[in-house]
């Protein structure tokens, strides 16, 4: 009967239920309050609390004791490390950090990372960046090494701990939803512009990869070595050390690995609150809309970033595998010989005077990139044949797409948001995750902030389905040809490396500023991740099916449709999850090219010192992430009914 059916098919009756409570509700809020946007009077006005609260805090800064004996003293420790090791790598020099650099590489990875990182650092200084790059590397050490330590706390306590690891996975998994930007506004309202806000943004935003990998490595020792060690007496802290933590090396390096990359990424785009180093060569470019600037000062970040991820992954990769090369190179020889090669190329450079790169032996690209600049301007902007030019493309991607789906939205009675959310969450999860996400966005409305919202909503689902088509079809063409799949590989590693900062120096270039190019650059930015996951997902579709349905005489278009697609549903969900998460990040970041809406906000309120609409804007941009999160992310237990 009907509700075996409505049994078979759960999504159904979530729906039916859903439709029969929205008949009863809707004519009563609308009676109420109304259609259209968001109602005043469900609207609360946060400005005025929070002006108050920016103002005690900034009139007590430097005299309330919070302030002067726990919060300052944070920030003198942090100022004091950073620049404790930004003299360490001024003393090194140019050549002592370039050789140190290529000794740990050939370490870890063998020779080629070795010549690769060698090249990296050499270039840096070639295209005179040699002074803010060690800016950078001083506040990622300091950075990296505060988020391991705690990530490793947060990580051993969740990996030991039951109650601990029920309590922080819902916190990690929100903080890992979260678009950077949303960071910084919190830790500026405390310790003001400067390296200690830069710094602990980074933290707070680099630790909880470093925590979830610690706790899923502890979580998953090998149940038979641990009775054998706990069966020869040995007690908690002894298993812990000889133990879980060896069998756990795989996901604390993958872990530190995750850490390296995102404290970069954060690094780079913390220099809007006075970071300073690469990223703020980067945002003065761009603010000037001065390309060449720009990717002269890009360069070096993507170079520093494949220098540290493959670094970080090798290390990964060479755990638990016999060491190769000469006998008397192996083990702690190794490493002494690479600090004595080190120290005596250092001595050498302070000799000599080379402590900062040489100004005479600079390439200066920024000139003729402008000048190509100019060129793509008079020949690529307008007047293509056929295509039309990149100005002519973004002004239609403009008109045709983003402006019709921001009044689609905005446009659309504020309660029948509420319910497509409601709709798409439970639908996809279990009421909890629907309720999540309806709270999350009634919340934007109660902020004042609906318009806006839907500004940037609008461009993440365009971003979002341009992404997916583009990704899809090139991770079908992929996972159909290795050879494809080979070419591949290296370009979306080189992607995947680079900071989100980097994405907006080319579109900005190509497209100029506005709406289009923010969503052209997320497009970019988060393609790599889902044609890697969706080419996955179908290369690991079960052979013997395929085989079925060629022996049915299925054509290759059948197969992928009937048998690949179905079977790769949680990888493609998967990859739509890590689509809007990416693209909603680097659409915030957009506001720094003209995307406007809750990114302008928040930029706006950095720069002017207007931190109540920053911060609102921020905690829009919070609830916005977490409702794209949860209405496109399978729980655990719907995917277990799937398989």
């Amino acid at each position: 009967g009907p509700l075996a059916a409505l049994r078979e098919r759960p999504a159904a009756g979530k729906l039916l239920l859903l439709a029969l409570a929205a008949a009863v509700l809707v004519p009563l809020v609308h009676g109420r309050w109304g259609g259209g946007v968001w109602p005043d009077a469900l609207t609360a006005d946060l400005s005025g609390p929070l002006g108050s609260v920016t103002d005690w805090i900034v009139s007590n800064r430097d005299s309330h004791p919070l302030f002067l004996y726990f919060f300052g003293h944070i920030s003198n420790a942090v100022v004091l490390s950073v620049r404790g090791v930004y003299l360490v790598l001024l003393a090194l020099g140019w050549a002592g950090v370039t050789v140190l650099a290529a000794a740990v590489a050939w370490r870890v990875a063998g020779i080629r990372l070795a010549l690769t990182a060698a090249a990296s650092f050499l270039a840096c200084g070639l295209l005179g960046m040699w002074v803010p790059t060690m800016q950078t590397l001083a506040l990622m050490v300091v950075a990296v090494l505060a988020s391991v330590v705690l990530g490793l706390l947060l990580g051993l306590a969740a990996g030991l701990s039951d109650r601990v690891f029920r309590i922080l996975r819902p916190v990690l998994d929100t903080m890992q939803v979260l678009p950077a930007f949303a960071y910084l506004l919190p830790v500026v309202l405390v310790f003001g512009i400067g390296v200690p806000g830069a710094v602990l943004a980074t933290v707070v935003y680099a630790a909880p990869p470093m925590a979830r990998l610690t706790a899923l490595g502890l979580r998953g020792a090998d149940g038979g070595v641990m009775e054998a060690v706990t069966s020869l007496g040995a007690t908690g802290r002894q298993r812990l050390l000889t133990a879980r933590l060896p069998l756990a090396r795989k996901e604390l390096l993958l872990g530190l690995n995750q850490t390296i990359m995102m404290a970069l990424s954060m690094a780079v785009i913390a220099s809007v609150i006075g970071a300073g180093g690469l990223g703020d060569r980067v945002y003065q470019a761009l603010s000037a809309v001065d390309v060449g600037a720009a990717l002269a000062a890009g360069i070096p970040i993507v170079l520093l970033a494949v220098v540290l991820d493959r670094t970080t992954e090798a290390a990964g990769r060479r755990i638990g595998t016999e060491p190769t090369g000469p006998a008397l190179l192996r083990g702690w020889r190794g490493w002494g010989l690479a600090a004595l090669v080190t120290a005596a190329v250092a001595l050498v450079g302070r000799l000599t005077d080379g402590r900062v790169w040489p100004d005479d032996v600079t390439v200066a690209i920024a000139g003729p990139v402008n000048t190509a600049k100019d060129w793509m301007v008079d020949h690529l902007y307008t007047g293509v044949p056929v295509v039309g030019g990149t100005a002519d493309l973004a002004s239609h991607f403009t008109s045709g797409v983003l402006n019709p789906l921001r009044s689609g939205l905005t446009s659309l009675p504020w309660w029948s948001v509420l319910l497509v959310v409601a709709a798409l969450a439970w639908t996809i999860g279990t009421w909890r995750t629907a309720a999540t996400a309806v709270l999350a966005m009634a919340a934007i409305g109660v902020l004042g902030v609906w318009e806006p919202s839907m500004d940037t909503l609008s461009q993440v689902i365009a971003a979002v389905a341009v992404t997916l088509v583009l990704g899809f079809s090139i991770a079908i063409g992929a996972a159909r040809s290795a050879r494809l799949e080979k070419l591949l590989r290296p370009v979306l590693d080189v992607f995947q490396t680079m900071p989100q900062f980097v994405y907006l120096i080319p579109v900005v270039a190509l497209f100029g500023v506005g709406r289009a190019p923010a969503a052209a650059a997320a497009v970019v930015y988060a393609l790599p991740a889902v044609v890697r996951i969706t080419t996955q997902g179908l290369r690991g579709v079960d052979p013997a099916a395929l085989e079925g349905a060629r022996s049915l005489g299925a054509t290759p278009g059948q197969q992928l449709r009937q048998v690949q697609l179905p079977l790769a549903r949680p990888s493609l969900l998967l990859a739509v999850n890590q689509a809007v998460v990416l693209v909603l990040a680097v659409v915030i970041i957009g506001g720094l090219v003209g995307s406007g809406a809750l990114g302008y906000d928040v930029v706006f309120g950095l720069a002017q010192g207007d931190l109540a609409t920053g911060l609102v804007a921020g905690a829009a941009i919070v609830c916005l992430g977490l409702m794209l999160d949860r209405v496109t992310q399978p729980t655990a237990r719907r995917q277990r009914q799937e398989s």
